[in-house]
């Protein structure tokens, strides 16, 4: 099977994370079956999704892990004009349907491989990690990555393949998703000294989210390898109040902390706590009743830095050729790989640019790209 024929079934199963990836998983684990690779699940806590584990090549310390998931972002409300799922050929040199460059291109290119990684004698394995719910926060991977540190051997290198255009990446922010809710009293507009709007409470409290931002960036907390060059702190929703005419009771913001690997996120949250306190112990001086919440949507992806990763990078450069290496802005599973001591960059074909889009798409040559690195990588592993 070739990585477009393997990706065409990838790219048919639905598997966004709003939903069940196990259809998937049991197409894989039966692929790898048919070439007696061994294989485990790590299950989520209500089983309905799971990350899964497989393993080319010997029991032996070392080795490298090929990391990618296999949910992808919904497609409700793009204006599409294939089928998202289906893999369509337009005879323009892409393959268009979700998911194709972020990220199961990358998975097709592994998998599509596996039959001749069998047929080598490989001195240190390669090892599938293929996760759920990136999508929403990273929150799958970590359960399969205790597993692989406690079941196996310690690997030596790990490849996160979202699309990079096979260009490495040293290094991504870290990401945190925040719901803050402002608790005010309710009362009649035309009555203001009797109430507390959340809504003004909260008004002020967005403005301070992106005054941090800014004060980031006067301070000179800056890294130019990103492209946007400091932690980025962003409100997305708001919503709030009943009527226009009664002072809104509840306002609730959903935000996110997007910090470079050189910042703490507990420092960048701890500026909006600190203003957020003073905001409470007002409101509450005319009503004690009224709070302001802010909990955490997902733990905190850890960043991914530039740091003990020349084994990795080398060993890139030496399947690929010469290539510049990065930062990006986005968040990966790559720094949860880091968090516990494995060297880890980023590579995989496609380009950021195409994912999340309708008419998502990976070009051919990208798709070619990463077959050839993961021959390379076979040869390599197989060399010594």
């Amino acid at each position: 099977m070739t990585a477009a024929e393997m990706l065409e079934r990838l790219v048919g199963f639905a598997t966004v994370s709003r939903d069940s990836n196990l259809d998937l998983i049991a197409f894989v684990e039966s692929y790898l079956d048919g070439h007696g690779v061994k294989h485990w699940r790590v299950e989520s806590d209500d089983g309905k999704k799971a990350n899964l584990l497989a393993r080319i090549g010997p029991e032996a310390v070392g080795g490298v892990v090929l990391s990618g998931h296999t949910d992808v972002v919904p497609v409700a409300g793009q204006p599409w004009s294939t089928d998202p799922f289906t893999l369509i050929d337009k005879g323009d040199g892409k393959l268009y349907g979700r998911g194709t460059c972020d990220m199961k291109g990358f998975i097709a290119c592994a998998l599509a491989e596996v039959p001749a990684w069998t047929k080598l004698e490989l001195h240190a394995p390669i090892y599938l990690a293929f996760s759920y719910d990136e999508e929403v926060g990273c929150i799958g991977a970590p359960r399969m990555i205790e597993r692989l540190m406690a079941d196996h051997p310690l690997p030596s290198a790990v490849i996160v393949g979202e699309p990079t255009m096979m260009q490495p990446v040293v290094a991504h922010k870290g990401a945190t998703n925040l719901r803050t809710t402002v608790t005010g009293r309710a009362s009649h507009s035309s009555q203001v000294d009797q109430g507390v709007s959340a809504i003004h409470v909260a008004a002020r409290l967005v403005t301070k989210i992106e005054d941090v931002m800014h004060e980031l960036r006067a301070e000179g907390r800056i890294d130019e390898a990103f492209n946007v060059a400091h932690s980025s702190l962003h409100v997305g929703k708001i919503a709030g109040g009943t009527a226009i005419n009664i002072m809104a009771r509840e306002c609730t913001f959903e935000w996110e902390i997007r910090h470079l690997p050189q910042d703490r996120f507990e420092d960048l949250i701890g500026r909006v706590n600190a203003f957020a306190a003073e905001l409470e112990a007002e409101m509450q001086r005319k009503a004690p009743e009224t709070r302001i919440v802010t909990e955490p949507l997902n733990e905190t992806v850890p960043a991914l830095a530039d740091d003990n990763n020349a084994e990795v990078l080398d060993l890139c450069r030496e399947l690929l050729g010469e290539q510049p290496h990065g930062a990006v802005a986005y968040a990966t599973e790559a720094g949860q790989f880091q968090r516990v001591g494995l060297p880890t960059v980023i590579c995989g074909p496609g380009s950021i640019r195409q994912a999340h889009q309708p008419d998502e798409y990976i070009e051919i040559e990208q798709l070619a790209a990463g077959t050839r690195f993961m021959q390379a990588l076979g040869r390599r592993l197989a060399s010594r």
